[in-house]
Order: structure tokens, then C-alpha cells, then sequence
């Protein structure tokens, strides 16, 4: 038996990188995947072929985590759709990088309104849910940043900092109920976005790793595939580091 059979989920940040492992992950274990994007995404069709072939389905929604009224009334109209989901994987976020003394407001906002809040505003109307049919798995998807920290970064570092907040909290409001909520904090993951760094800056970080490479999107995948099965069932409220040791 598939590890997520008859299982649903919402997968938010689901049309590329880590966030498009997860749901093709998911989907290879049985499980029917809600994968929000920004917009309609051509990693749609792969994800629907994926689905097809395991007996699954994939649905693809829009939506703006950064946007509350918006976020609000996609997310409220998918749990009516799907009639509730078994696991949510918070893994939508951007980056707007810069040292803290010349960093603009509006690009701390951002970040963190799309990172820590939206990840509020979305657990906030499904582990409701959850919490009604007394069962769930919450995975929100943190960094080694945000235990850590790292200069340039400080916006997206207290984000994910918050999210590890946000995850202790909730895993303690929620566990009575059945709900179980864990982080993921990846290090460095070779993924678009870190693609376009300077390859000094990819040698720098290197060095910092015991195992000496990065790390994929599928093995983080995999991280969340525990946490989301039964074979996570007694584990709620920890930060799960895939991160080759850097944090060691």
C-alpha cells in the first residue's frame, strides 16, 4: 500500500522547486495533491501525468499568500472542493535580499507577508479543519537561516525564524486534537533559485557542509513525505534540519 493513499493534500509554492518535489512525491505514494501557484504554471501537466500514473489526481489552484482577502477565499473554496484536506505543506516564499541598513520597508514586507504571514493565513483556515475531524499533518517548510541567520538575508531569516515559532505553538494548540505540525528547515538546495548565485558564493557555502555537496529538492521531498505518513505519528512541534550537516 501506497504510503498516502486515500489521502489528500495542499501543497502551497507547488510549481517549481522544493515545492514541486513534495507534490511529485506525494503523488508517487497515492496521495490527491492541491498544488497552489501564483498563477497557472506549465508544471501542471507533468504533475497531472505523474498523478494519472499512479492512480492519483492533481488539481492546480491560484492564488496570492501574500494577498489575505485573496488567499483567504481560494483556500476556503479548495477545502470545500476537496472536502478537507489530511496534510498541508506551507512552502510558498520569496526572497527580496539585502543588508539590513539599506534594506526598504516595503521589502521586509514582502517577505514577511508572504512567508510568515501567508503561512498563517493559510494554516490559520485548514488546520481548523483538521482540527474539526480531530486529524492532520502540518509541514511548513522553515531554513537553516532562520536558526542560524545569515548576513544580507535579514528579512527572509526572521520569516523562517517565525515559522519555527508559529510550528512549536501550534504543534502545542493542536496535538489534543489529532494534529500533528513540524518544520523542515533545507540547507543549501540545489534549486533554481540558487542556481543564479556567484559560483564563489556556492564554494563559500560548500565549505560550510560536512557532506560536502547540496542537498535536491527530492530529498527534502522525502523529509516531507515522512512527516506527512503514519510512520511520523508520535513526532509533532520539531524542526527537522536537511542540511548535510551545516547545522551540526
Amino acid at each position: 500500500m501506497a504510503l498516502l493513499e486515500n489521502k489528500k493534500a495542499l501543497i502551497t509554492g507547488a510549481s517549481r522547486g522544493i515545492g514541486r518535489a513534495i507534490a511529485e512525491r506525494f503523488l508517487e505514494e497515492g496521495c490527491e495533491v492541491w498544488g497552489l501557484s501564483t498563477k497557472p504554471s506549465q508544471a501542471a501537466s507533468g504533475l497531472k501525468e505523474i498523478a494519472e500514473k499512479n492512480g492519483t489526481e492533481f488539481h492546480e489552484i491560484t492564488g496570492n499568500v501574500g494577498d489575505a482577502d485573496n488567499i483567504r477565499a481560494v483556500i476556503t473554496e479548495a477545502l470545500k472542493d476537496s472536502g478537507g484536506f489530511d496534510i498541508l505543506v506551507n512552502n510558498a516564499g520569496i526572497t527580496k535580499d539585502g543588508l539590513s541598513f539599506r534594506m526598504k520597508k516595503e521589502d521586509w514586507d514582502a517577505v514577511i507577508s508572504v512567508n510568515l504571514t501567508g503561512t498563517f493565513l493559510v494554516t490559520q483556515l485548514v488546520s481548523s479543519d483538521m482540527i474539526r475531524k480531530r486529524t492532520g499533518s502540518i509541514i511548513n517548510l522553515s531554513s537553516i537561516v532562520g536558526l542560524h541567520g545569515q548576513g544580507g538575508q535579514v528579512n527572509y531569516s526572521a520569516s523562517k525564524a517565525g515559522i519555527i515559532g508559529l510550528t512549536k505553538s501550534l504543534a502545542k494548540e493542536t496535538g489534543s486534537r489529532g494534529v500533528r505540525v513540524n518544520a523542515i528547515a533545507p540547507g543549501f538546495v540545489e534549486t533554481d533559485m540558487t542556481a543564479v548565485l556567484p559560483e564563489e558564493t556556492k564554494k563559500t557555502w560548500m565549505e560550510t557542509i560536512p557532506l560536502k555537496r547540496g542537498g535536491t529538492p527530492k530529498e527534502i521531498a522525502d523529509t516531507a513525505l515522512f512527516l506527512a505518513s503514519d510512520m511520523a505519528s508520535y513526532i509533532t512541534g520539531q524542526v527537522i534540519g536537511v542540511d548535510g550537516g551545516m547545522g551540526c
